[in-house]
């Protein structure tokens, strides 16, 4: 099964669109999607609003593989889990977010072995067959369930995360008490 999850605050069908329209090629795979806000009607994906906390870690789980916005929940989360990860980054200019933050993350991402950064839906759909032709597994050398030590990996999302909140609060002007 994949398990796709686009975040809570604004809708992202651009990604869902994508996955629909791959899934009707390859009805053999079962989809689900955590759709958030979303209006739009899916003929080949299941869809669901929102997941439990409890839920949307029991579909994580059991998925072969992620796709996602770029949201850093979910990278860690397919990182502690070792779950091969397509991510696709809301752009501002789509109204998909306020800004392009997710663009930063994807490409700090990247260099990871269990990750895929795709722009749209033609290179979501290359990404899919190629998972598809790879049974879902990620990588070699990509994190794994069992038996190898997750902590560098860890590290390098902590040290991002770490770095753009530094980088944010000293590009921020200091706020004046008031008199």
């Amino acid at each position: 099964m994949i398990f796709a999850t686009v975040g809570t605050q604004l809708p992202f069908d651009r990604l869902l669109i994508g996955l629909d329209s791959w899934a009707e090629r390859n009805p053999g795979i079962p989809v689900l999607a955590q759709a958030g806000t979303s209006r739009q009607r899916f003929r080949n994906i299941e869809t669901v609003g929102q997941l439990s906390q409890s839920q949307f870690l029991s579909t994580f789980r059991e998925a072969r593989l992620v796709v996602a916005h770029a949201g850093m929940g979910t990278i860690l989360s397919a990182a502690e889990l070792g779950k091969p990860l397509i991510l696709m980054p809301r752009r501002a200019k789509f109204g998909e977010h306020r800004n392009d933050h997710q663009n930063d993350t994807a490409q700090e991402m990247a260099r990871l072995s269990n990750v895929t950064i795709v722009e749209d839906g033609e290179a979501l759909h290359a990404a899919l067959d190629l998972a598809a032709a790879r049974g879902f597994e990620a990588m070699p050398g990509g994190a794994e369930q069992s038996g190898t030590s997750l902590d560098p990996l860890l590290e390098v999302i902590r040290d991002f995360i770490w770095d753009d909140a530094v980088s944010q609060a000293a590009a921020m002007p200091r706020q004046r008490k008031a008199a």
